[in-house]
């Protein structure tokens, strides 16, 4: 007679009723990096494609060389909007004094001044619906999504308007984006490039 094998006990995080809270995020053990917290539910993160991460890059590194002293530019780092929300922005700009401490997990949204989305495919809904709604809501001022466009990155401005607390666009922007706000900048979004050469 042969015996059924026993089922092995998921190494899933099991969510309490309500959801999680955005300080699980600091408590859970052995969660993926990158980790976040969209409506008490965790969301992890796909390996991510070459453009993803060259846009990612560039961002961060032209805005940090951009960025007047009050500001700080940091890559990949959760924001607390409410008590069920923690998003990850992939690049974030906030008031400098908010960086407290090396041991610090996250800032408070009322901080941030502008989030940067970055498309991934799977994370399209989130960062054209759910996300920006929710950046709007936390009265994040500037919200820009890069996608890519046949290798090339396309960046979608939005900016918070103050009557109806939504975001509003104020440019689709290719090859060049020149911007006032939240400071002065002149990008050239040629260099970003799924392969050096400039190729898919």
């Amino acid at each position: 007679m042969s015996v059924a094998p026993k089922a092995s006990a998921s190494s899933w995080p099991t969510p309490p009723e309500g959801g999680w809270t955005a300080d699980d995020l600091d408590r859970l053990p052995n969660l993926p990096p990158h980790t976040e917290l969209i409506d008490g539910s965790l969301v992890f993160v796909s390996p991510q494609t070459v453009f993803h991460m060259r846009a990612v890059d560039f961002f961060n590194w032209q805005l940090q060389s951009l960025a007047p002293e009050e500001f700080e530019v940091i890559r990949e780092f959760t924001i607390d909007i409410d008590r069920q929300n923690r998003p990850e922005p992939d690049v974030v700009v906030v008031h400098a004094d908010v960086v407290e401490d090396p041991g610090q997990t996250r800032f408070p949204a009322e901080s941030v001044v502008l989030a940067i989305e970055v498309v991934s495919e799977d994370s399209v809904s989130r960062d054209r619906e759910t996300k920006p709604l929710k950046y709007a809501r936390a009265k994040i001022p500037h919200y820009w999504r890069v996608e890519n466009e046949k290798g090339r990155a396309v960046v979608h401005v939005f900016e918070l308007e103050p009557t109806t607390g939504t975001y509003t666009s104020t440019g689709i922007l290719r090859e060049r984006m020149k911007v006032d706000a939240p400071f002065p900048m002149d990008l050239d979004l040629t260099q970003i490039k799924t392969r050096r050469d400039g190729s898919r």
